[in-house]
């Protein structure tokens, strides 16, 4: 049962993207409207082939506020990568600068709002990140960063990137602290049923040295782990 719920997961989702992404192209030159709505139905496509095709149940503890915020989400698949429009209004999310350099995504990514982050690049680029961001927060935007940088194995606590306290100092705004448990059912492989669960943790102030807040959202996003 778990291969043929993998099939059709992989067949459903896939085949899926491909007719949405293609959609999404072709509607940018057009209306940005669409374009937006097209993105959003495929991070709702991938939650319900998740949901009804491999048999998990998405939980959200807490309540996300409505003013201006710093999203810091844990990260332990691409479950909750591809899951950010469905979780989040219009979210505009810090994205490795690498994969705007993929034909067609960089473009689509850019015409979405997301935000390159280029971690090599020097205060030029780091002031034209913040400024995006500044933009994009003003107009209403959420802001969404998975602050350790990369893929996290469920139960493994590793240290934030040293850019996020920069820019959360920067930015000036709350810190919203997300937990997610997707590592032990959303596998590279085999994906598994189940339960992931999302906790949404209380605010972090602005203002904080880069120890405190580093500890802070640390011990938030691993309030999972177990």
């Amino acid at each position: 049962m778990l291969l043929i719920r993998n099939i059709a997961f992989y067949l459903a989702f896939y085949l899926g993207s491909l007719v949405v992404t293609t959609g999404t192209l072709l509607a940018l030159p057009f209306s940005h409207a669409l374009f937006r709505k097209l993105v959003h139905a495929w991070s709702a496509w991938h939650r319900w082939c998740v949901v009804y095709l491999l048999g998990c149940e998405v939980i959200v503890e807490g309540e996300p506020p409505t003013e201006p915020v710093l999203y810091a989400v844990k990260h332990e698949s691409f479950f909750e990568a591809i899951d950010t429009p469905e979780l989040f209004p219009l979210p505009a999310v810090f994205a490795k600068q690498e994969l705007f350099k993929i034909v067609g995504w960089g473009t689509a990514g850019r015409a979405y709002g997301l935000i390159p982050v280029a971690r090599a690049a020097g205060a030029k680029a780091l002031i034209g990140m913040i400024r995006e961001a500044r933009r994009m927060a003003a107009s209403g935007r959420p802001l969404v960063i998975f602050p350790e940088g990369t893929r996290v194995p469920h139960g493994e606590r590793r240290r934030l990137q040293a850019g996020f306290a920069g820019l959360y100092k920067a930015l000036g705004l709350p810190v919203i602290p997300v937990a997610v448990d997707s590592g032990p059912l959303y596998h590279r492989g085999l994906k598994k049923r189940g339960r992931i669960t999302y906790r949404f943790g209380e605010p972090i102030p602005p203002g904080l040295d880069r120890q405190e807040v580093e500890a802070r959202v640390l011990d938030a996003i691993n309030t999972l782990n177990s």
